[in-house]
């Protein structure tokens, strides 16, 4: 099974699976990913529904051009079995990723993992659905090594900053975590860390990171803010709760004109000084080396991804 690593995960944008107008908006919108929630987004009486609202809107939706995941209900529930044997079992070829709510445990990854194998030999065809581990407490935290290497159909880990700050026991400055008041809240980046540790268990395992929403969706500036903190560390994409925060998202975490006009630029000349036996050269007045030349190359792999 090859993960699934052409796919842009800029922006995310996470959809209740119980509201059927909002799939089928969902359909227009410019998020490089649509999540489908069956966990926080849908209250316990409508579980069962949303599950089938998702089914029939994955069996009926052809060539949409869109690339779609699911957030299932955490494992320890009375959900997630049925959550994920449905999704499977009826459409599974629509599916890039299952979403793994508040894991603590390597053992939580390992149960998707042998579900996802056991249906696939059910059917008696490949199923390349991946998984997305979501960190929501100091416990997934403490190790999100581990989890990052349970399963090779590990596509990403994405932070999960609601159910954190619950459980660090945080004031409750902000309705949703990244969002109004943070600056009051905290003189420095409260998250550094946080979001640290998770690139770093990432990126050591060949993983997309994706950081939290920002809650307060109509403060675009803020939203920018957020954005601009996590894409300067390194993550790949940010979850989106409204569509309205879409486009500002694709476009913080896309490379600039110029960002791409430098990589182009070292790469030529880097290539060059190589063929002259040179280990660096000048752009600019600026040392370009290896590692800038494989920066660049990285930079032009996601303007790739994004086309």
């Amino acid at each position: 099974m090859q993960r699934n690593n052409l796919v842009p995960r800029r922006s995310i944008l996470s959809v209740p699976g119980y509201r059927e107008n909002m799939l089928q908006k969902s359909l227009g919108l410019d998020a490089d990913i649509v999540m489908l929630d069956l966990e926080d987004s849908v209250p316990v009486d409508k579980k069962a529904e949303g599950r089938k609202k998702i089914v029939d809107f994955l069996k009926t939706t052809n060539n949409s051009g869109k690339t779609f995941s699911v957030r299932v209900n955490e494992i320890n529930s009375a959900f997630a079995l049925h959550d994920i044997l449905d999704l499977l079992e009826n459409c599974s070829d629509k599916i890039d990723s299952l979403i793994i709510p508040k894991v603590e445990d390597v053992s939580e990854i390992h149960f998707v993992d042998k579900l996802i194998n056991s249906v696939s030999l059910s059917k008696g065809e490949e199923i390349k659905t991946g998984i997305e581990v979501s960190i929501e407490s100091p416990k997934g935290l403490a190790k999100v090594n581990e989890l990052a290497a349970a399963s090779m159909r590990n596509i990403s880990l994405v932070f999960g900053i609601a159910d954190f700050s619950s459980a660090l026991q945080m004031r409750m400055f902000s309705l949703s975590g990244h969002g109004e008041n943070e600056k009051e809240d905290y003189p420095g980046h409260k998250w550094h860390y946080v979001l640290s540790s998770i690139l770093i268990a990432a990126r050591a395992n060949g993983l997309s990171a994706i950081d939290a929403p920002f809650g307060n969706f109509g403060d675009l500036d803020g939203l920018r803010e957020s954005a601009k903190l996590s894409a300067s560390l390194g993550f790949d994409g940010k979850w989106a709760i409204h569509p309205s925060q879409i486009s500002i998202i694709n476009e913080v975490f896309s490379p600039t004109q110029e960002q791409i006009n430098f990589a182009l630029q070292a790469k030529e000349y880097y290539e060059l000084a190589s063929k002259e036996g040179k280990g660096s050269v000048s752009v600019d007045g600026r040392m370009v080396d290896g590692a800038t030349y494989r920066l660049a190359l990285k930079t032009l792999e996601l303007v790739n991804k994004k086309r």
